[in-house]
């Protein structure tokens, strides 16, 4: 496919009008409508700053080779502005992370339980059976929130990426033969709340090709699938056993205050909503008392400011393997340094730094005795 032509391919994916690439890039409508048109081709630098605006690498534009389309993308609600460029952005990550990894030939597999069913008859039960299994399987312990966001990044292969969008109730995922699976966090939330949405996703990553065989590039999630990933999320963060005896040993006539309310939380490194719908579910109050959960939730939202003190930090758009492998890329040679600071976003003189200390190749440390 010529250049013009992927041009406007990624304009349009990337939900871009020409005034808006005008804004970005300080090239003009016309300008743009001509490269479009294929009656002239964009400068270097005005082709870099068109693959900047589109979330694109400059070789994209260099190649005749026929586009493959994008992967399907599965959001829990699309976010509400710029939702083509936030998944522009998060399948770029993508796929400089699977650079990277090539590169460093060191391509992690994708190491999940795996499941097939038929999604006429996958309830919640079958979602429930799921949580414990991925918990024994991923040996996640009986807090599972603990550690599931590193076991899946380094032990499993999913690449887990963080963006600011809105709502801050959303997240997304993919699966892609090329890349593997991948989650899209929302960088607003605090980690316990990053925690559910990441076991949300997972449900969803886990049960790709049982209702979702034949995808879309953009994809909405709905209800029973929906309510399945929620029930999921719920038994593999809170499983039921560890949680009574965290509860129970905490109550006293059948009632708690929300001081302990949230050292359950916290415990668990969940939200104080995930908390009590938890025991909304496994005490047995029931859709009648619904209801008095959502104002219990409202009654403890109000003391957060009080009792609410965890340790939380604002997390980097890509996991810290990304950056390893992108600095070992660096030193090999096989990333320049301003290719480097492209995928890190940094400046070149920030990235000067990584190359301006030598790492000996010989220096070695003695694991067994000599």
């Amino acid at each position: 496919m010529p250049i013009h032509d992927r041009l406007k391919y990624a304009r349009l994916q990337a939900g871009l009008s020409g005034s808006q690439v005008k804004a970005r890039t300080n090239i003009g409508e016309s300008s743009l409508s001509e490269f479009e048109n294929g009656k002239r081709e964009p400068s270097l630098s005005q082709l870099q700053k068109l693959a900047l605006a589109y979330r694109r690498s400059v070789s994209f534009f260099l190649t005749e080779e026929q586009i493959a389309p994008d992967p399907a993308v599965l959001w829990r609600k699309r976010p509400k502005q710029d939702a083509d460029e936030i998944q522009v952005q998060f399948l770029r990550l993508c796929r400089q992370y699977h650079n990277l990894e090539v590169w460093c030939e060191d391509t992690a597999p994708i190491l999940l339980p795996s499941t097939t069913d038929d999604p006429t008859h996958y309830g919640y039960n079958q979602a429930e059976e799921l949580a414990k299994r991925v918990r024994q399987e991923l040996q996640l312990g009986d807090r599972p929130g603990l550690s599931l966001m590193a076991t899946l990044e380094e032990v499993c292969g999913v690449k887990i990426f963080h963006l600011d969008f809105e709502p801050s109730g959303t997240a997304a995922s993919t699966v892609s033969e090329t890349f593997g699976a991948a989650v899209l966090l929302n960088s607003r939330n605090a980690r316990w709340r990053r925690n559910h949405d990441l076991a949300h996703e997972l449900f969803h990553l886990l049960t790709w090709s049982i209702f979702h065989p034949t995808s879309e590039a953009a994809l909405i999630a709905f209800g029973q699938e929906e309510k399945l990933a929620t029930c999921f999320a719920s038994n593999l963060l809170l499983p039921s056993d560890p949680f009574r005896t965290a509860i129970n040993s905490r109550m006293r006539d059948g009632k708690m205050t929300i001081e302990l309310l949230y050292d359950v939380a916290r415990e668990f490194d969940v939200s104080v909503d995930s908390v009590l719908w938890r025991m909304h579910i496994l005490y047995g109050r029931g859709p009648a008392n619904a209801d008095q959960t959502k104002l219990d939730i409202e009654k403890a939202k109000i003391l957060a400011p009080l009792l609410e003190d965890r340790e939380d930090h604002q997390p980097r758009p890509w996991p810290a393997r990304y950056h390893a492998l992108a600095v070992k890329a660096l030193r090999r040679g096989e990333l320049a340094i301003g290719r480097f600071a492209e995928y890190l976003n940094i400046t070149r003189q920030e990235a000067m730094r990584f190359v301006e200390q030598e790492i000996p190749d010989d220096e070695e440390i003695q694991v067994a005795p000599a």
